[in-house]
């Protein structure tokens, strides 16, 4: 073995290792993971409304469930295709950003209508696109007759990505940066 002058080293045997290059980290981020298809992440059964169903209706929906969008169809339910999806900015910009009452709000007038989708068999790399390219934080996925299979969400992908890297992200400080101090100065 040499050294960076090119000197031999007398080095015993077995210990070769020990001077070697540390093996690269078995958890850097590979590009095959976002090329991975849309069944591999964690999916709930869309909330899914009619188009005359109350926006409050839809609002309690997502609170008690914990989702940031519904879809909406004619039948209310999987089986017929997607009109539209109504999420939490529409509540910001359509409803209370224009002074309006959500209780007698049909969904037909504050959700967006024919939403970006991606088909079922997508890859998250798709997800991603339509996400980064239309400022989306919910995609729907459909089926090849454009009905809803499920909803896609921001958190979606990044709780898949962590679980690929938890001591990476999930041992961290709860804290960015240098400690705070405590101390209180001058009391």
């Amino acid at each position: 073995m040499t050294d960076s002058d090119n000197r031999v080293l007398n080095v015993p045997e077995g210990d070769e290792a020990y001077f070697e290059d540390p093996p690269e980290s078995s958890n850097q981020f590979d590009s095959r993971l976002i090329s991975e298809p849309l069944k591999v992440l964690k999916r709930r059964q869309p909330l899914i409304f009619t188009p005359g169903q109350s926006v409050t209706q839809a609002m309690t929906s997502m609170q008690t469930e914990r989702r940031g969008c519904v879809l909406v169809t004619s039948t209310g339910d999987a089986h017929s295709p997607l009109l539209g999806i109504f999420t939490e900015r529409d509540v910001l910009y359509r409803i209370v950003g224009r002074g309006r009452n959500p209780q007698g709000l049909p969904l037909s007038e504050v959700m967006t209508e024919d939403p970006e989708c991606v088909p079922e068999a997508a890859s998250i790399a798709w997800v991603l696109n339509k996400m980064a390219i239309g400022g989306f934080r919910h995609v729907p996925a459909v089926d090849d007759d454009h009905r809803p299979s499920f909803v896609i969400s921001v958190r979606d992908i990044v709780e898949f990505l962590v679980d690929f890297f938890p001591d990476d992200v999930l041992n961290l400080p709860p804290d960015f940066g240098p400690p705070r101090s405590t101390r209180r100065e001058g009391a």
